[in-house]
């Protein structure tokens, strides 16, 4: 197992204040926040637009970014559960890799002491 790991979560964008709350409650307050959009288990919505009908099956997501040292990588797994669940279809996806090698730009700063 590696000494750093980066949890990666696909989340509803309405809960990004409830993930970072429970981060920062874990002490991973560090985290990269983007928006995707992405398909899964979640339906599609029909809708209509100017007497057309159309089909969205890609909903938009954020995808929150956590690279891990010092904080055990299950305890921020966890707060991401906690602060994303809703019990509904389209909740999420947490995935954890591990991280070969990081670099502080800053300071030179290398392994988890750059975390």
């Amino acid at each position: 197992m590696s000494e750093i790991e980066m949890v990666v979560a696909m989340i509803r964008p309405d809960k990004l204040g409830d993930v970072k709350q429970a981060l920062a409650e874990a002490d991973a307050a560090s985290l990269t926040v983007t928006n995707v959009s992405g398909r899964g288990s979640q339906p599609a919505k029909k809708g209509q637009w100017r007497g057309e009908e159309y089909v969205v099956d890609l909903h938009q997501k954020v995808k929150v970014e956590v690279v891990v040292a010092d904080t055990p990588t299950e305890d921020v797994v966890e707060a991401i559960k906690e602060g994303a669940h809703t019990g509904e279809k389209g909740d999420g996806k947490i995935f954890v890799l591990p991280v070969d090698h990081a670099v502080q730009i800053r300071t030179g700063k290398e392994g988890p002491d750059a975390v």
